[in-house]
C-alpha cells in the first residue's frame, strides 16, 4: 500500500467552536510551507535555485542523489525509493518518448498522495523525474569532436540537452482536461498509422495522461480518507469537496474558478516533475471568464479566490504575468490581476509575479505592486517593461499582435504560450571566457598590443563563440526529440499531438516559432577589464601588457600583484556614469546583439540576444582566470546587465537605471536590472512614489525588467551569519526569489555584496 503525506496544519484549531477565516487558512498554508521547507533545509542542504515546493517524501520512501543541473549548479535532490525504471539502453538509461512516458507514468503512480486541509486544493510533488535519468544525453547521438571541442573552449552554457524553458499554452488543458486530451492524442496517431516515431510519441503522450488521471484520483482518495477523521466541520467539507472535485477532474474539464486553479496545478507540479518546468503564463487572463461567471452569479467571493490562488501559488513558484497588452493592445488587468497580487501578499512565500509596466497599463496595478513591495520586503512582485519588450520583439520579423501575446514565463524571459520554442536561460556566452582569450592571443601573436586589437580579438572570437552556440542549437533541435522529448509540455502546444512532433524537434516544425535565446553575461567584468587596460596600460602607461599577464596568471599575488590589483580598480567603473567603462559597455553589448542578429543558425533558426547570468555567475566564474578589472581568478563574474557591487560610492540606483537601459539588446530578450534597496530609502510619504517613479523611468528610458529587493541590511547580516535566525527571510535573489536560508554561502555572499554596495 502507498504510504500518504498529509499536511496537519498546525495552526489551525480542532475545536468544532472556532471559525475559520480565510487568513487563518492561509496562514496555516504558510506554516506547512515553512515546515517542509525547514526540513529540506536540513535533509537536503543548499538549494541555489527557485524555492521548488518540492515536499520530502515519508522517510521510508526517501532516498538521496546529488545531480549537476544544466549551468552547472551541483543538485542534492530525491527519490522516491522502490521506483524502478525501464532501460531501453545498454548504459542502463532511458531515451524516446515511449519509454520516458512509460516510466514518468510509473513515478506518478506510486507518487505519495498529498491533500493540505487547509488548502482548497489537492497535490504536492515529492521526487524530480530527472533524478532518475542516470545518464544524460544518449552516447548513441554523440556531439562532434570540433564542436565539443569549441563549446569547451569558450565554456559555453546549453544548448544541448537543455530542456523546457518555454511556455504551454494552459488553455488548451482547461478546455479539454485529460480525458479530452486522450481523445485529441488518439485523433492525431489515426492520422498516422505507420510512423513508429509518431505513434512512439503518442505513446508517451498517452502513458502520461494516464500517469496524470492516476495520480489526481489517488489524492482524490487520500481527501475521501481525511475528511473521515477530520474534527473541524469546515475542514471536514473543505476535504469532501477536493474529493469531489478531483474525481470529477480525472475525465472532465474544470468547470469552476477552484476546478481551474486544480487542474492548472496537477499540470505545473507534473511540469515540474518531469523537468523542472514552472510557468503559468498570464494567469489573471486564464482565471478571468470562471471569475466573472462565478461571480456575477453569487457563487464565488473575492475572499474564495484569493484562498483558491493562493493555495496554488503555495504548491510551487511558478511564474506567472498579471497585467499588460492582449494581441491588440488592449490592457488585460482586471480584478482578477489584483487578487493574484493579494495572494501573493497574504501568503508571504516566494513566489513569481511579473507585474506588467507600460504605458496602456493600469497604474494602480503598479502602484500596489509597489505598496506590497515595500510592505512585505520579500521581492515581489518583480515589474515587466512590456512596450520596450515588445518594441523589441517586433524587430525579429513578427507583427505587434503576436509580440503582445508572449508571457512572463521564466526568470528574465516571455515566450508565445504554446506556440514558440526558445530554451530562454538555457544557453549563456560568457564575455569573460572570450575575452581572455582574445587577450592571450594578442599577446601570443602581435609585437604591438593595444586596445584596439584587443577589441578586434574580442569580437573575432565572440563570432566563433556565437558560431559555436549556433551549431550546438541546430544539433539539439535535430536530436532532443529522441533523448528526451518534452512530453508534458507537448500536451499543451499547438501543432505537436495534430502533427505527431514533439516541441524540441525544430527540424520537423513541432511548433509554429523557434527563437533560440543566447544571452551574454559577465557585462560589468568585461567592461571594467576594457576600461582599465585603456587607462592604466594604455593611456598612462603604469605598467605593460607583459606586467599585467603576469599578474593575472599568478592571480595577483604578493604584494605588488595587489597594489597592481588596487591600481586596475581605480577607474570610473560601469554604471558610474559617463565613463569610460559605461562606453565599453555598451559597445560590447551592441557588438554582441550584432554578431547574433547578423546570422540565423547555420540551419536557419533565429537567436535573439538576451543579457542573464542567473545562477551561472558562479560556476563560470570558477573557470575563469584572474581578469584585469581585479578580480581574482576563481571569484564569481558580474550580475547580468548589472554594474559590480562598489561600481560607485553611493550606489545610486539612478545611476545603475540609466546604464542597464543603455545596454539592452534590443529584441524582445530582456537585460533586467537588479536592485537593492535599504528600508531607510523607501519610508516616508513619497516611498512608494518614489519607487513608482524609479521604475516608470528605467522603463521610459529603455530598460525592460526589474527585480528589486527591500531587505534591511543588519538583518540580512546576521541571517548570513546564521540563517537559522530568519527562517522566512526571502530574496530575490536574480529572476526567482528565495528564502535567504537555502541558499549556499556563496550565493548569500552575492546577495550580501550587492546590499552592501547598495544600501
Amino acid at each position: 500500500m502507498t504510504k500518504t503525506v498529509s499536511s496537519a496544519s498546525p495552526t489551525i484549531p480542532p475545536s468544532r467552536e472556532t471559525p475559520l477565516g480565510i487568513a487563518d487558512r492561509i496562514a496555516a498554508i504558510r506554516q506547512t510551507k515553512m515546515a517542509q521547507t525547514a526540513e529540506k533545509q536540513r535533509v537536503v542542504g543548499a538549494m541555489d535555485y527557485d524555492d521548488w515546493a518540492l515536499i520530502l517524501p515519508p522517510e521510508n520512501r526517501r532516498e538521496m542523489v546529488q545531480s549537476v543541473s544544466g549551468s552547472g549548479v551541483a543538485i542534492n535532490d530525491v527519490l522516491l525509493a522502490g521506483v524502478e525504471m525501464e532501460s531501453n539502453h545498454e548504459n542502463g538509461g532511458f531515451y524516446g518518448a515511449a519509454v520516458c512516458g512509460a516510466n514518468f507514468r510509473r513515478l506518478l503512480e506510486a507518487h505519495p498522495p498529498y491533500v493540505d486541509p487547509a488548502s482548497t486544493l489537492a497535490g504536492g510533488y515529492m521526487a524530480n523525474f530527472g533524478s532518475y535519468r542516470k545518464h544524460g544525453w544518449n552516447p548513441d547521438i554523440p556531439v562532434p569532436a570540433d564542436l565539443q571541442a569549441r563549446r569547451k573552449k569558450y565554456e559555453l552554457v546549453g544548448a544541448i540537452g537543455a530542456t523546457q524553458h518555454f511556455c504551454q499554452d494552459l488553455q488548451i488543458g482547461l478546455d479539454l482536461g485529460w480525458a479530452g486530451l486522450l481523445e485529441k492524442i488518439t485523433a492525431g496517431r489515426a492520422a498516422y498509422p505507420n510512423d513508429t516515431e509518431r505513434q512512439a510519441l503518442y505513446d508517451g503522450l498517452t502513458e502520461v495522461v494516464l500517469g496524470m488521471q492516476a495520480w489526481g484520483g489517488s489524492a482524490a482518495a487520500e481527501a475521501r480518507r481525511l475528511a473521515t477523521t477530520e474534527p473541524h466541520p469546515q475542514l471536514r467539507d473543505n476535504l469532501s469537496a477536493i474529493a469531489e472535485m478531483n474525481e470529477r477532474l480525472v475525465t472532465e474539464k474544470p468547470a469552476t474558478f477552484r476546478e481551474a486553479c486544480q487542474w492548472m496545478l496537477w499540470f505545473d507540479m507534473a511540469a515540474r516533475m518531469y523537468n523542472g518546468s514552472g510557468s503559468l503564463g498570464r494567469l489573471d487572463v486564464l482565471l478571468t471568464p470562471y471569475y466573472e461567471r462565478e461571480s456575477a452569479a453569487g457563487t464565488l467571493s473575492d475572499e474564495e479566490a484569493v484562498l483558491h490562488i493562493a493555495s496554488l501559488l503555495a504548491r510551487d513558484t511558478a511564474y506567472l504575468q498579471i497585467g499588460g497588452p492582449d494581441p491588440q493592445g488592449r490592457d488585460v488587468t482586471n480584478r482578477v490581476s489584483y487578487l493574484i497580487l493579494e495572494a501573493a501578499h497574504q501568503l508571504k512565500i516566494p513566489c513569481n509575479v511579473g507585474l506588467s509596466v507600460g504605458d496602456g497599463v493600469d497604474h494602480g496595478l503598479l502602484q500596489r505592486g509597489v505598496e506590497i513591495l515595500v510592505e512585505d520586503r520579500l521581492g515581489i512582485p518583480k515589474f515587466l517593461g512590456v512596450d520596450r519588450t515588445t518594441e523589441g520583439f517586433v524587430r525579429n520579423g513578427v507583427s505587434a499582435e503576436v509580440a503582445r501575446g508572449r508571457a512572463y514565463s521564466g526568470c528574465h524571459w516571455s515566450a508565445l504560450p504554446g506556440r514558440e520554442y526558445t530554451l530562454n536561460d538555457c544557453v549563456k556566452i560568457s564575455f569573460g571566457n572570450v575575452f581572455d582569450i582574445a587577450l592571450r592571443d594578442m599577446i601570443d601573436t602581435e609585437a604591438d598590443p593595444s586596445t584596439d586589437k584587443l577589441w578586434a580579438g574580442f569580437e573575432r572570437h565572440m563570432r566563433e563563440a556565437v558560431l559555436a552556440t549556433a551549431e550546438s542549437i541546430d544539433f539539439h533541435l535535430k536530436h532532443m526529440k529522441g533523448v528526451f522529448p518534452e512530453l508534458v509540455m507537448d500536451l499543451l502546444c499547438h501543432g505537436t499531438i495534430e502533427q505527431g512532433l514533439d516541441a524540441s524537434d525544430g527540424f520537423g516544425g513541432g511548433l509554429e516559432h523557434y527563437n533560440m535565446c543566447v544571452d551574454g553575461c559577465a557585462l560589468a567584468t568585461v567592461a571594467d577589464s576594457f576600461a582599465a587596460v585603456e587607462e592604466h596600460v594604455e593611456r598612462s602607461q603604469r605598467l605593460t601588457w607583459t606586467q599585467l599577464i603576469h599578474h593575472l596568471d599568478e592571480n595577483w599575488q604578493g604584494d605588488e600583484g595587489e597594489r597592481t590589483r588596487l591600481l586596475m580598480r581605480r577607474i570610473p567603473r560601469y554604471g558610474a556614469g559617463g565613463g569610460r567603462a559605461d562606453a565599453w559597455a555598451v559597445r560590447i553589448s551592441e557588438m554582441f546583439s550584432e554578431v547574433v542578429k547578423e546570422k540565423t543558425t547555420p540551419a536557419g533558426f533565429c537567436m535573439i540576444p538576451g543579457i542573464f547570468s542567473w545562477a551561472n555567475t558562479i560556476p563560470l566564474g570558477g573557470v575563469l582566470g584572474a581578469t584585469p578589472n581585479g578580480r581574482h581568478a576563481g571569484d564569481a563574474i558580474s550580475h547580468g546587465a548589472n554594474p559590480d557591487p562598489g561600481f560607485r560610492q553611493d550606489g545610486a540606483p539612478t545611476a545603475m537605471a540609466v546604464a542597464i537601459a543603455a545596454v539592452q539588446p534590443g529584441y524582445g530578450n530582456t537585460a533586467p536590472m537588479q536592485l537593492e534597496l535599504d528600508p531607510g530609502a523607501v519610508h516616508g510619504e513619497q516611498a512608494v512614489d518614489n519607487v513608482v517613479n524609479l521604475i516608470r523611468t528605467h522603463f521610459e528610458i529603455g530598460g525592460t525588467q526589474i527585480n528589486l529587493n527591500v531587505l534591511d541590511r543588519d538583518k540580512v547580516l546576521e541571517a548570513h551569519e546564521d540563517p537559522s535566525k530568519y527562517p522566512d527571510l526571502v530574496v530575490r535573489v536574480t529572476g526567482f526569489s528565495a528564502y535567504f536560508a537555502s541558499l549556499s554561502p556563496e550565493f548569500r555572499q552575492l546577495v550580501v555584496d550587492r546590499i552592501l554596495s547598495e544600501s
